[in-house]
């Protein structure tokens, strides 16, 4: 079936037809999802806003393309809760912190207090990755966050998919323990 099919179904109350629209754009909240790091938060919370936003797009969609229409509720849910997350702490390195080189989402706010914070923020945990992961960690992290697929980090750096993925978890933890998530 088609998403547009499902839609209808969902529409009409069939809890299946929903059940499989979440099932087949879970993929696409996860990838969305990690590009971002929120901290102090954990990082089903932005799994869970992303979920949410597509929730809200199978409620709302009309016609057309629902995939492009998805991603885009997805992005602004998040962006919504970086937002929020941003306002409640007010400091920098407390707050939502892009991990994908992009600061798409803060960058995009018409507040120039967050795009000068997001810009410092990514820079300081550049140097944070710089000073406390391992050379060969540092460069896959690097690739990582600039949302290259591991099968992209293996070829460009010459590692197998479990050395990549290992260096890609290992990095993780120590940033989330550093960084107090």
């Amino acid at each position: 079936m088609t998403d547009n099919d499902l839609i209808a179904l969902f529409k009409k109350g069939d809890g299946s037809a929903c059940e499989q629209l979440l099932n087949r754009y879970k993929p696409v909240v996860l990838r969305l999802s990690r590009r971002y790091f929120l901290i102090g938060g954990d990082a089903e919370d932005l799994v869970q806003e992303g979920m949410c936003g597509l929730y809200s797009a199978m409620q709302n969609f009309k016609e057309g393309d629902f995939y492009s229409y998805a991603c885009t509720c997805i992005k602004n849910r998040i962006a919504d809760a970086l937002r929020k997350s941003l306002s409640i702490k007010q400091q920098a390195l407390n707050s939502s912190v892009p991990i994908d080189g992009e600061a798409l989402f803060l960058q995009a706010a018409d507040n120039p207090e967050a795009q000068i914070i997001s810009s410092e923020s990514a820079a300081e945990l550049d140097n944070l990755m710089r000073a406390k992961l391992s050379p060969m960690e540092y460069k896959v992290m690097r690739l990582y966050v600039d949302g290259c697929p591991i099968s992209e980090i293996c070829s460009s750096l010459g590692m197998d998919y479990k050395s990549a993925d290992n260096a890609i978890s290992r990095s993780k933890r120590k940033l989330q323990k550093i960084l107090g998530g």
